[in-house]
């Protein structure tokens, strides 16, 4: 009988470790759902700019979460921050943080969260030229918008493309027509770069555009660009590249000229990440523009989730659907991430997860604390740790036993 102990066998005691380092994270997958036992539809509108990431993360949280539902209206930044100091959805999502003014007019206190990155791309329909070939600044951007270049063969065009042979044909400019955070990045670089435009029309999220056509949404302004030749507009990196828009190389502040892409657009964010505001603090200086990384691109920044602190000022919300909605919040910012490359946008840097699921915990509702609801770590990424953990220790266990060291446990 002296080898029936069979739990103090190396291997079963590996598992054993497995099952306590498993625990907690089991405890807590289980906290995470006890609350939604019955159907639960979360509202949010805005952004286009996040639209396709936010339809995916809808179909994909349904499918581990039946329970909740994703009703999400791609009506534009302003749109989401009207419906939502209206009180008309649970969250708005904007590519522009509040403003002062916007944070004073607030029914309540309102938090930002930080959930996709993206860049805005200066996309171009010159049939002559393909894309990549053309070459610009934000100076000549500017007077570009302003109606001061008017032909593509303008002097100050053609002083940056010396190898391209542009067109003499009139230059047509798209714009949105509708309240837009890309617009609000578009025209903060616009305003940066040329002092114009700085005077005379200045940054927001709509301005009194001096020339050009107006389009609904990021795929409004796709859509005129490909239909009208001899075009430029802006329009978020995904919107390009999955409609396969030719897109300018722009000047950065190291002189170079970059295209936007993925990994010039992850140079951007690495800058600007380091020392973020708290979530119920002011975002409107926050800013990935011209980043000081030689291989960045000069046009990037954060999307916003933007929820009321205290979740109890949204009357559509009991506490149920309060702990549901932080949940897939706090979801988004962490396995929802994994969706983000494939559809062309940044993932959030660790350090931004980390931030945001600070900012997660400090919502309450009635100033009861929701923080159950948020894990302390992406899942999928404690499971991993926790499993190798465990495995290294069997391994070593069994290794020492096969040495003889633990010989008296058999």
């Amino acid at each position: 009988m002296s080898r029936i102990n069979r739990t103090r066998h190396p291997l079963l005691l590996g598992l054993t470790l497995t099952m306590i380092l498993l625990a907690p994270i089991v405890a807590a997958a289980v906290s995470t759902k006890a609350f939604a036992q019955t159907q639960v539809t979360i509202n949010g509108a805005g952004s286009t700019f996040v639209f396709p990431l936010m339809d995916t993360w809808r179909v994909q949280y349904n499918k581990v979460h039946s329970d909740v539902s994703l009703n999400y209206q791609s009506i534009g930044s302003g749109g989401g921050i009207k419906q939502l100091f209206s009180k008309t959805v649970d969250f708005g999502a904007s590519d522009a943080p509040l403003s002062a003014s916007q944070t004073s007019s607030a029914p309540a206190q309102v938090v930002h969260i930080p959930e996709s990155i993206g860049s805005v791309a200066v996309v171009y329909n010159i049939p002559e030229i393909p894309t990549g070939g053309l070459k610009l600044t934000g100076q000549v951007l500017g007077n570009i918008f302003l109606g001061n270049i008017t032909k593509w063969d303008d002097p100050q065009i053609k002083s940056l493309n010396p190898d391209l042979s542009l067109p003499s044909r009139n230059i047509v400019t798209v714009h949105r027509s509708e309240g837009s955070g890309t617009t609000f990045i578009w025209t903060s670089y616009l305003a940066k770069h040329n002092s114009n435009w700085n005077t005379q029309i200045g940054k927001g999220t709509q301005v009194q555009w001096p020339v050009g056509i107006g389009a609904t949404g990021s795929e409004g302004v796709a859509n005129t660009l490909k239909g009208t030749p001899y075009s430029i507009g802006y329009v978020e990196l995904n919107y390009a590249l999955n409609n396969k828009m030719a897109t300018a190389a722009l000047q950065n502040p190291s002189g170079k000229f970059v295209q936007p892409t993925l990994d010039s657009t992850k140079a951007a964010v690495a800058a600007a990440s380091g020392n973020l505001p708290a979530g119920d603090q002011s975002w409107s200086s926050v800013s990935m523009l011209d980043s000081s990384d030689p291989n960045a691109y000069p046009i990037a920044s954060f999307t916003y989730i933007l929820v009321y602190k205290d979740l109890s000022n949204d009357p559509n919300l009991d506490q149920g659907k309060a702990q549901a909605l932080v949940s897939f919040l706090s979801w988004m910012v962490t396995d929802g991430q994994n969706f983000s490359s494939s559809l062309s946008y940044v993932p959030l840097p660790d350090s931004v997860v980390s931030h945001d699921l600070d900012t997660l915990k400090s919502l309450t509702y009635k100033g009861n604390s929701l923080a159950t609801a948020v894990p302390e770590f992406p899942l999928t990424t404690t499971c991993v740790v926790a499993i190798s953990i465990a495995a290294i220790v069997g391994i070593t266990v069994y290794r020492r036993h096969s040495a003889g060291q633990y010989s008296h446990w058999l």
